[in-house]
């Protein structure tokens, strides 16, 4: 086996566990509007019920926290993918209201459980291969879940059933991964010294949970009220409405397959700062004039910029010195968690109090705040590789 092979196929595993995850997620969002209505649900009721996959968040992270470091990584996140390819049919299949919870319930549990053991594998290839590639893992979950939404827009237009569309794609995800599973890098050692849980919120890794809090807030509510601000707030449209919102994912998805590069040219810790602060210009760009072009340029810039956040603060997790990567890892997973849920509903309730362009000032004050506590980021010293990542 050529040294080019053994290093790209562990690439290649963890990159395919990213697109299960961002795949699955895309395929049965994409079918949300065909679920609800063999559940027969309004849309009132689809939004209430759908918070029951916070539940589910919670168990997993509960257990992750738990069992991260004890048991093999590898061996978690095949469990979470396994949890995730099995439920999304039935989340997808699902004709009343006890089946509809229990697969949204299941799915927060299988989709939160995989994401501490799938970045901290992310960050053993990256050690491995001495260059930064988290952006770019990323991009693949996000490639995962455009793929997945064309797929469940094929599968919509041409009349199949949700819970069939699921459980073919599953089919040939897990086929994929059994195939792949043996490339999965392996951490060292698992279990071998039981520490205490509260070892592992050092003074760093609090700092940077606490960043990745409000940097997630930013990006959920960016992702979940884009569309409402130009279709809305401007009076553009539903259509146009989307376009804002499609804009802004494409924004993010080429910043993820651009970040690396830059990262390996600044070291982590300017090009957080640096991502930081495009965000807040971003928000700012939107929030400034009322205006179609501006708010698709501010959106296309708040994307650019907070894209690769969360990738930067996962990484530098996964790297500090006496932690375990699982371990750090799971310390963001339970600082974002918070930021994601409490984002939307923040915004509108603000909205409905005031106006939702001012709503959406806490995107900037969010983004700000981030970037001053990025200052005290410390960086690990081997964060530059001497050329940029293939």
């Amino acid at each position: 086996m050529t040294t080019a092979a053994s290093g790209l196929r562990p690439r290649l595993a963890v990159g395919l566990v990213f697109v299960v995850l961002g795949a699955t997620q895309g395929g049965w969002m994409a079918r949300i509007p065909a679920i609800r209505d063999q559940v027969g649900l309004s849309t009132t009721e689809w939004g209430l019920l759908s918070s029951s996959s916070a539940a589910g968040d919670l168990v997993a992270i509960v257990l992750i926290t738990v069992l991260i470091g004890r048991v093999s990584t590898r061996l978690l996140a095949l469990a979470g993918a396994t949890v995730v390819l099995l439920n999304a049919p039935v989340l997808a299949g699902a004709s009343a209201v006890p089946a509809l919870v229990v697969g949204l319930t299941v799915w927060g549990v299988g989709a939160t459980f995989l994401a501490t053991p799938v970045n901290a594998l992310a960050v053993a290839v990256e050690r491995q291969q001495g260059r930064p590639l988290m952006s770019g893992f990323h991009a693949s979950y996000s490639c995962g879940v455009l793929g997945g939404g064309a797929l469940g827009t094929l599968a919509a237009a041409t009349g199949i059933s949700p819970g069939v569309q699921l459980a073919m794609s599953s089919a040939v995800l897990g086929a994929l991964l059994l195939a792949w599973a043996f490339w999965l890098p392996q951490e060292e050692s698992p279990g071998k010294r039981r520490r205490p849980v509260g070892e592992r919120f050092t003074p760093q890794l609090v700092l940077l949970a606490v960043i990745a809090f409000f940097a997630s807030f930013v990006e959920g509510a960016a992702s979940q009220w884009s569309s409402v601000f130009t279709a809305d707030h401007l009076g553009e449209g539903a259509a146009l409405g989307a376009a804002t919102y499609t804009a802004f994912s494409v924004a993010i998805l080429l910043a993820r397959l651009l970040g690396d590069r830059l990262v390996a040219r600044l070291g982590r810790g300017a090009f957080l700062r640096l991502s930081l602060l495009t965000a807040v210009l971003g928000a700012v760009l939107v929030l400034a004039r009322p205006s179609l072009p501006l708010a698709f340029a501010g959106f296309i810039v708040l994307g650019l910029g907070i894209a690769c956040v969360l990738p930067a603060l996962i990484a530098l997790a996964g790297r500090q010195p006496g932690v375990p990567a699982g371990e750090g890892v799971s310390v963001i997973t339970i600082g974002q968690w918070p930021g994601f849920l409490t984002a939307g509903p923040a915004v509108g309730l603000l909205a409905g109090v005031a106006s939702l362009r001012i709503a959406l000032v806490t995107l900037i004050v969010a983004g700000a705040v981030a970037a001053v506590l990025s200052r005290w980021v410390v960086a690990e010293p081997d964060e530059v590789s001497e050329a940029a990542p293939d």
